[in-house]
């Protein structure tokens, strides 16, 4: 069984000992909710080092409406469980006033990158993710820390931050992982009803057709106003965007001329999922 740790300070002195005993270690940040994504996550950082920790936070400090915050799945003792079984040594379930002590005054902002996708309908989250990954990295002080490409803005974000920053750590982006019906997993995917599960099978198989459109030279605008009809015959209530971005900067794009992914963020039953696939032009 992992231990768990709540305090920065057992954090940093177990850390510590590794070091001494010329052990890597991988961070896996989360908030929770542990699905086969975050696994996956996991059992890659055992891979690629020799300790794994394992964080479990949910932010305040990245959700624009309070009801969001309050309705944000926690089940401590499951996760537990489930992150031990994945390789986990440490799991660090910190309290909020742990990493947000009174008097916390400090802000982290990645300007370009966040204005787009999910930062432009949703101001200010990723001011939230920018602060608590630097808090989470710096308390840890990981050889490598790995996220999904689900949140694959979020990536992006990331490696700038650390890049920027000079933060001595490597980011490493796992593949998105998905169901046997190809639903990104998500914790939020748990406040699906079972018919709000079935609808949401719409999302991948919308997304997979579009990107076969889009390779094979149909006009983008085309693609993605046939995608939007079809999502919302499907029952997606409100569709925050729907885009095909530059892999890269995020640029948007008219014409596919390079590595693009088209991304979508949409509502089913009040519940907000995001997902992303790739595009790749023809040689």
């Amino acid at each position: 069984m992992a231990e768990i740790l709540r305090t920065i300070s057992e954090l940093r002195a177990r850390v510590r000992k590794w070091r001494a005993q010329g052990e890597s270690v991988a961070l896996v940040p989360t908030m929770g909710a542990l699905h086969d994504g975050h696994l996956s996550l996991l059992r890659l950082g055992k891979a690629k080092a020799d300790r794994v920790v394992i964080s479990i936070f949910v932010n305040p400090t990245q959700f624009n409406q309070s009801s969001d915050l309050e309705n944000y799945p926690r089940r401590e003792a499951q996760d537990a469980d489930l992150a031990s079984s994945a390789g986990a040594d440490i799991i660090f379930m910190p309290g909020v006033e742990e990493i947000y002590p009174p008097g916390h005054k400090t802000k982290v902002q990645v300007s370009e990158l966040t204005d787009v996708l999910c930062g432009a309908t949703r101001p200010g989250h990723f001011d939230g993710v920018a602060l608590v990954v630097s808090k989470l990295l710096l308390q840890c002080l990981p050889d490598i820390a790995i996220f999904g490409e689900k949140d694959y803005q979020q990536l992006l974000i990331i490696k700038t931050l650390v890049k920027d920053l000079d933060i001595p750590v490597e980011i490493f982006g796992a593949p998105l992982i998905r169901d046997e019906n190809d639903l990104a997993l998500s914790s939020r995917n748990l406040r699906l009803t079972e018919g709000g599960k079935k609808a949401a099978y719409a999302l991948p198989s919308q997304l997979k057709q579009a990107c076969a459109a889009i390779e094979a030279g149909v006009d983008i605008q085309a693609v993605l106003e046939k995608t939007r009809q079809a999502l919302k015959e499907a029952g997606f209530d409100n569709i925050d965007y729907l885009e095909v971005r530059d892999e890269n900067e995020l640029k948007l794009l008219e014409h596919f001329d390079r590595p693009a992914r088209i991304f979508v963020a949409a509502y089913l039953e009040g519940v907000r999922l995001i997902d992303n696939m790739p595009l790749t032009p023809k040689k």
